[in-house]
Formats: C-alpha cells, structure tokens, sequence
C-alpha cells in the first residue's frame, strides 16, 4: 500500500468537522459517554486537537530516533471552566482552522518522508502507519457530542 497515510488523519479530521459545524446549537448540557467521561463541544475539540499533537510529536521523535515524550495529558478524565462555555460560530471557525492545519500536518510529513519509512519497525512503538490508523478513530470524541 503506499497510500499516504497521514490521509487517514485529515479525512477524521474532516469526519469531526462535519460534526462540530452543528455545534453552535448546543444547549450548555455536557453529554456522558459509554464509559462515563463528560464531553462538551470545547472538550471535544480540545481532545481531537490534543490527540493530533501528542501522536505528532511521536512521529516526529521516532523520525527523530529519540525517545518520545511521555505522555501527562490529564485528556478526558478533565473537564475544565473553558470547556463549558457556549459554543460559537467563531468557535466552530477555530476549530476548523486549527483541526485542519493539524491533519495537513500529518499529510505533509507522512509525505516527506519515504514511504519505506511508514512500516519500518519501531518497537516497542507502533510503525508510522499504524499511529495514523489509530487516529483513524481520532472523531469519536466528535461523535460523543454528535450531531446537534
């Protein structure tokens, strides 16, 4: 397969979006996923794009052959001041231009590099193209708010 992986992220990202657009109409009450954590269209978006940039940074030190970061986030088991606020069409502009350059990115990188490089075994880290196909699955913190 030599498809660009980092494809796979941009059209998730683009999954998301179509789901944050609706957003605006939100009515202020934080919804409760299967697994009891709370989200709110702020969370959400802070998630998708917090996800982004911590595999991000993984490509870029496997790339790099250091040692990735370790990941601290508090993610999802937060929900902050900032995430409760109202949802706005500026919001939804923002998210869109920050979520957008995000998936980019990994189209981007994934491209300058050869594509021998997306499989090659990075143990005990997954491959390149496995980091992409785990962020495949990077809307469903849109689908917790879903379509409003």
């Amino acid at each position: 397969m030599t498809e660009n992986p980092g494809e796979l992220v941009a059209a998730a990202v683009e999954r998301s979006l179509k789901l944050v657009v609706t957003w605006p109409a939100w009515d202020g009450q934080p919804r409760t996923s299967d697994d009891d954590r709370i989200y709110t269209p702020h969370k959400a978006v802070r998630r998708i794009a917090d996800h982004l940039i911590d595999h991000l940074a993984e490509v870029e030190a496997l790339l790099a052959g250091v040692p990735t970061q370790p990941d601290e986030w508090h993610a999802s088991s937060i929900t902050t001041a900032a995430d409760l606020a109202p949802f706005t069409e500026e919001d939804v502009r923002e998210a869109e231009q920050r979520l957008r350059r995000l998936g980019r990115t990994f189209v981007l990188r994934y491209a300058a590099v050869d594509p021998a490089e997306w499989d090659k075994d990075r143990s005990p880290n997954w491959t390149l193209r496995q980091i992409a196909e785990h962020l495949v699955e990077l809307d469903w913190y849109a689908e917790q708010v879903g379509s409003l």
